[in-house]
């Protein structure tokens, strides 16, 4: 039985369904969104082989026209180059404004499908259908799309929502340790800024639970569907909460060489950097410190950073992030787990000190 979350916006409602074998019944639930006869189902080689085939004969019971395009994995595929040879992809295929892109995949393949759907004919709909914890929990939501430049991540993108996510929770399985651990890194964030009972629930939580792990997914979809709908854009400060450990996080990731480190160890290093500096300057208790950096661990996730990346390389890559408003610093601090706000008192040398820390 699939439960589901509403995203609501200033122009409309989309759905988010979680639940365990979702994919089989894709065909009528597409029946019901209307989003035309012809798609682009854009995956890749390792998500595709064992989900496409499921994808693609839901869709054909909805006599659904697909075309399946299969892109490399991993964080290189996440490129303009990458991105125009999809599109010339749908076009030979025939994919006009009344066809639809369905992203099958992790937290790349959405990003990238997303962005696709967002400029093909100037915007066509687009359907999420997360395969890993990360993106289950984080990037599915919201519609932030776009691809990464030599200079920084997610220089290049836009805004373009998805008509509907299905996450189903039992494509998690079949993740490896590593992948899936990554994905707590955002559940940990969601618990730290806003919900200090599901930090608590996560001290015992049990892989092998199908009921706990889909319990887990849709806590954390309420939270950020929640954040959305109240500032989808952006522009209030609201979902800039999201971006605890991201700041730090982000230079640590691009300085490592995208890849080297997965998305979410990264994260898991910037949040400890941002929960050290929450206890140097928005009193945050050194046992909430602790418990963040020991929860960290249960999952597998980094606590220290590697001695190869040097601190000047992160402060480079940092400085060049989105993040940086005007040159400002707009960095998230939590006072205690479950609670966080926007500061703008955070200065460089407090960020070089606390990626020291990390060493």
């Amino acid at each position: 039985m699939a439960a589901a979350v509403a995203v609501h916006l200033s122009d409309r409602t989309y759905s988010i369904q979680i639940g365990v074998d979702l994919l089989e019944t894709l065909g009528e639930s597409f029946e019901s969104l209307q989003l035309g006869k012809k798609c682009a189902v854009i995956t890749d080689d390792r998500v595709g082989p064992l989900y496409a085939e499921r994808v693609l004969q839901s869709l054909k019971s909805a006599n659904i026209t697909a075309v399946l395009l299969a892109v490399p994995a991993g964080e290189k595929s996440k490129s303009l180059p990458v991105a125009e040879g999809l599109l010339e992809k749908m076009a030979d295929a025939g994919l006009d404004r009344s066809s639809m892109v369905i992203a099958l995949g992790g937290g790349v393949i959405g990003d990238l499908a997303g962005f696709v759907a967002a400029i093909y004919f100037r915007g066509i709909p687009y359907i999420q259908i997360p395969t890993t914890v990360l993106a289950q929990v984080d990037s599915s939501i919201g519609g932030k799309t776009g691809v990464n430049l030599a200079t920084g991540k997610n220089l290049v993108g836009s805004f373009h929502q998805p008509r509907a996510v299905f996450a189903d929770v039992s494509t998690l399985q079949t993740l490896p340790e590593r992948e899936f651990n990554e994905g707590f890194a955002e559940v940990i964030k969601h618990a730290i800024i806003r919900d200090a009972a599901l930090f608590e629930k996560l001290q015992s939580f049990d892989r092998s639970n199908i009921d706990d792990l889909t319990s887990i997914i849709r806590r954390n979809i309420e939270i950020k569907a929640a954040i959305v709908s109240q500032d989808e854009m952006e522009t209030l400060g609201l979902r800039a909460l999201l971006n605890f450990g991201h700041t730090i996080g982000h230079g640590i990731e691009n300085a490592a060489g995208y890849g080297n480190l997965l998305h979410g160890e990264a994260i898991s290093l910037g949040i400890v950097a941002a929960a050290r500096l929450s206890v140097a300057k928005a009193g945050m208790p050194p046992t909430d410190l602790d418990a963040i950096e020991a929860l960290l661990i249960r999952f597998q996730l980094p606590t220290r950073l590697p001695s190869n990346i040097s601190t000047d390389s992160i402060l480079t890559a940092l400085q060049k992030d989105k993040k940086f408003s005007a040159g400002q610093i707009r960095f998230v601090l939590s006072p205690g787990i479950g609670d966080a706000f926007l500061s703008s008192s955070i200065g460089m040398e407090d960020i070089r000190r606390e990626i020291e820390a990390l060493r």
